[in-house]
């Protein structure tokens, strides 16, 4: 089942616009969860060692949906959340913090019953991931990251490096009161169409359907939702020189003590592959890079089976740093 275009007459609902089935007509769980004090919506598919899947913006859980595929059928509980404010979870008036992020993900691992999970993220899950794995390092077996550098990394990048700072131009664009919210909900959802394709390479640019793209455009007309996405952007930034961001940056100098794997697109146009790369240093595990050549931003779109390949075989490895 996929979403309709959006439609200014009848404006999205999280039930409508999320519960989505997987292409093929492939069905998955989808139930709400408790976890730090908020309710978070999470579609499941297959039964083993559990893999939560965390999204990037402007996106939700459906960005996974090849992935969860191919998880289940290699033996893995593929279970992808909604963040807080986005998709079908709830859309609460504060706690877009980093930190507070990853307890959602910590929480929620635990109300699914487990106790750890290996966490892959995309984007702004990638830095909740990073954050997760130093705030809660016992609830992570193991750590992949897509399109994002650890958080400090990340943010020397954004202080010293013009072209990075010039690539994150949303991000900045962000800082804005009001605008960037009515600019993502204009025409439908238009911007997110077009920020999707323009941070794609090219295999996505031809392979993305209209119908894809209407997907994400709907999900982001859900009412408050292009507020709450853009939230942890805003923190990330004006919290560089707060005592909260530097108390923050502080914190995550703990390295990284689970075996990690790092994924980056060549062509990434968003974050660049210099400033990504220099995360292995604060990870004191396994770790391995992996750059997609040809790929840009979403290399778990633009290229399904590689990248699902790479996750499972990685996975399955009992000795990832060879």
């Amino acid at each position: 089942m996929t979403a309709p275009s959006p439609d200014p007459s009848n404006p999205p609902t999280a039930a409508t616009a999320v519960r989505l089935d997987l292409p093929g007509g492939r069905a998955v769980t989808h139930r709400d969860v408790a976890a730090n004090g908020a309710r978070f919506h999470v579609a499941e598919l297959g039964d083993g060692p559990l893999v939560l899947l965390l999204h990037g913006f402007p996106q939700f859980w459906w960005t996974w949906r090849h992935q969860m595929v191919a998880l289940a059928d290699a033996g893995y509980r593929a279970v992808a959340m909604d963040l807080r404010g986005v998709g079908g979870s709830d859309r609460t008036p504060r706690g877009y913090d980093p930190a507070n992020l990853a307890l959602d993900i910590t929480g929620v691992v635990r109300s699914l019953g487990e106790p750890d999970a290996a966490l892959v993220g995309h984007d702004l899950g990638g830095y909740l991931a990073w954050t997760a794995a130093v705030m809660r390092p016992k609830l992570v077996r193991r750590l992949v990251v897509s399109s994002m550098p650890h958080p400090r990394r990340w943010r020397s990048a954004m202080l010293s490096d013009f072209g990075q700072t010039r690539a994150s131009s949303h991000i900045w664009g962000f800082q804005r009161p009001f605008v960037p919210e009515r600019q993502l909900v204009a025409d439908d959802g238009a911007l997110v169409g077009q920020l999707i394709r323009d941070w794609s390479g090219p295999r996505l640019q031809e392979d993305m359907t209209d119908e894809d793209i209407a997907v994400y455009r709907r999900a982001m007309c859900i009412p408050s939702t292009a507020h709450c996405s853009i939230e942890p952007y805003r923190w990330m930034m004006r919290s560089m020189a707060r005592p909260d961001g530097l108390q923050f940056n502080r914190r995550m100098k703990r390295p990284v003590r689970v075996p990690t794997l790092h994924l980056h697109g060549s062509l990434d146009p968003v974050m660049r592959t210099r400033s990504a790369a220099g995360s292995g240093q604060y990870v004191e595990a396994p770790y391995r890079w992996r750059l997609f050549d040809g790929l840009g931003h979403f290399p778990h779109e633009e290229d399904p089976v590689a990248f699902s390949t790479e996750l499972v075989n990685w996975l399955k490895d009992p000795e990832p740093d060879r």
